[in-house]
């Protein structure tokens, strides 16, 4: 079966570690025709100075290691500098601010422009990914919100635990910044196809993600929107609480009938309308953010540029604020995350989290909810309570097959006429990498991304080519 977009995301330290060409010789090789790099570029560092590679998610994936090793290593410290000296006036008077290039930027940045290049001489579109609410943006573990910009839960803390540590969609501050990073990319590298937002929404990893977003400058959007703030707020609290300590079987066993998650809070909550009311504003706030992105790359390099968000999979694009219809508006493509592993540490994150809360819940009964109202496995297929957390490097990934071609199918009713990819990751033994391969083959219409490179063993590549071509 030929596919019409085969992409793999390309971090900057394989092509400092492999060569250019070695890299793109492999992935020519496997059937790649598009890739994905971000405008940084890495160095060893230890413990003190930098951040583990890969990244740990809240402490569930240090099992995780790479495939492929950095300098000679599958676990490692590294640190960061931008590729490029950022275009200073385009962030006049924000609050957020490029890094500063050093030697680093200046010893190898131009790897960036020189991978651009020889990627697209073999006819392979090039796409930067970066960060849509982390300043500074360029890497997942380098950059954050100041205190003011986080999002916030109805009683207005701000979680210690995260495993995305986005600002908040209604910060001006975040967002504004993002729009200037993106307009000077935009024209610092001019020859790319498009840019790949990361998180361009509330990321539901942890069930307090689910309760965002809660802080002043949420009120001030939302006031501008003319939504009644403290109604929204008042019920997101309410049901808040009543997971947090008044939920039992009986509950469980009505939601899981009830049949997805939105539908299913309505037997928690007699707010529907309300609720209703709350996500649609996250959905807004996205909306606007997609937008903004959207008139950036155009006033800086024209329309011919791609939009092409990541997305969480519905339900949890519910959760999220993504919602593919309003965001097909701004959009090229969307590529919809089946990652195995993270949906087994997410259904963990949240059964812990409410079996704490609620001590009277079976466990059982619990998991078995959780995963139906997430749509996360097949009809019929037994639960076994232990696959669901972060698996280890030789263990398969949680998932049903079925399950994660219906997410897919689900986006792109959704999305109309604009095109889903499935981004797959690489993660994983290499056996449920190709039964997983398989699932994404068939998923997508239009296309597959692999999320990254790092995790594409030599085996895992010989797959691609194999399965793909």
């Amino acid at each position: 079966m030929h596919m019409k977009l085969v992409g793999v995301t390309v971090l900057p330290e394989y092509l400092q570690v492999e060569s250019i060409n070695g890299v793109l010789d492999r992935l020519e090789a496997a059937g790649v025709n598009a890739v994905t790099t971000s405008p940084y570029v890495m160095e060893l560092a230890d413990a003190k100075t930098g951040s583990r590679e890969p990244p740990i998610d809240a402490g569930a994936g240090s099992v995780r290691l790479l495939d492929r090793p950095l300098w000679g290593q599958r676990e490692l410290w590294v640190r960061t500098a931008p590729s490029f000296e950022a275009d200073r006036a385009l962030y006049a008077g924000l609050r957020y601010q490029p890094t500063e290039p050093d030697a680093l930027t200046r010893r190898d940045g131009h790897i960036i422009d020189d991978f651009i290049e020889a990627a697209q001489s073999r006819g392979m579109r090039v796409f930067f990914q970066f960060q849509a609410a982390i300043p500074p943006g360029y890497r997942v573990q380098f950059g954050g919100p100041q205190e003011e910009d986080r999002p916030r839960l109805p009683d207005g803390r701000a979680p210690q635990r995260r495993v995305a540590n986005n600002g908040s969609l209604a910060s001006p501050h975040v967002i504004d910044y993002a729009v200037a990073l993106t307009h000077d990319l935009c024209r610092r590298y001019p020859a790319i196809d498009g840019i790949r937002y990361d998180w361009p929404e509330y990321p539901p990893y942890l069930l307090d993600d689910w309760f965002y977003d809660f802080g002043d400058q949420a009120r001030v959007a939302a006031t501008a929107l003319g939504i009644d703030f403290t109604v929204i707020q008042q019920a997101a609290a309410a049901l808040y609480a009543r997971l947090h300590g008044g939920l039992t079987n009986d509950d469980l066993d009505r939601c899981q009938r009830a049949g997805s998650m939105p539908a299913s809070w309505a037997q928690l909550s007699d707010q529907t309308a309300e609720i209703q009311a709350w996500l649609e504003f996250k959905a807004t706030l996205v909306d606007q953010v997609l937008k903004r992105f959207r008139d950036a790359m155009t006033a800086a390099a024209g329309e011919q540029l791609a939009l092409v968000p990541n997305a969480f999979p519905p339900p949890w694009s519910n959760a999220s604020g993504f919602d593919f219809v309003r965001a097909a508006r701004h959009s090229q493509g969307f590529c919809v995350k089946l990652y195995g592993m993270h949906w087994g540490m997410m259904v963990r994150f949240y059964a812990d989290q409410l079996a704490a809360a609620n001590p009277g819940l079976d466990p059982e009964r619990l998991l078995a909810a959780i995963i139906r109202l997430l749509d996360v496995a097949d009809p019929r297929e037994p639960v076994d309570a232990d696959a669901w957390r972060y698996p280890e490097p030789h263990e398969p990934h949680p998932g049903g097959l079925r399950a994660q071609v219906r997410k897919i199918e689900l986006a792109q009713a959704a999305a109309g006429d604009t095109p889903v990819y499935t981004l797959a990751h690489g993660y994983g033994p290499v056996e449920d990498f190709r039964r997983r391969l398989q699932i994404a083959r068939d998923a997508s219409a239009h296309g597959v991304w692999f999320n990254r490179y790092g995790y594409l063993g030599d085996e895992k590549l010989a797959a691609m080519a194999e399965l793909l071509s």
